[in-house]
């Protein structure tokens, strides 16, 4: 199905739209839930004030962005680095500065 230059509010549920192409969208306001996408990527994307929960983002992989703001609570962080550090090791070096 191709939907071009139109405005449409779409509701789709229990469907499979593997390998579909979004280029130059509005999908401010959408709402994904209960949906795989493994594989998937974005490039050139404003997605501030984004929201994720409860989500396996292992692998994860973000380069060349604005994370001014950014948040994360109650995360499992096994492995995750930030330009090359491990974050574990970022926080053992924050704690031993300030608890001498």
């Amino acid at each position: 199905m191709k939907i071009d230059g139109e405005k449409q509010r779409l509701e789709v549920t229990k469907a499979d739209i593997s390998g579909s192409v979004f280029n130059d969208v509005n999908l401010s306001g959408a709402l994904f839930e209960n949906v795989n996408m493994s594989g998937w990527s974005l490039h050139n994307v404003n997605a501030s004030g984004l929201k994720i929960n409860q989500a396996n983002m292992a692998g994860l992989r973000i380069s060349d962005a604005n994370l001014a703001g950014a948040a994360l609570t109650n995360c499992k962080l096994d492995g995750m680095t930030i330009d090359g550090i491990y974050i574990t090791d970022l926080f053992a070096a924050y704690a031993k500065s300030t608890n001498p």
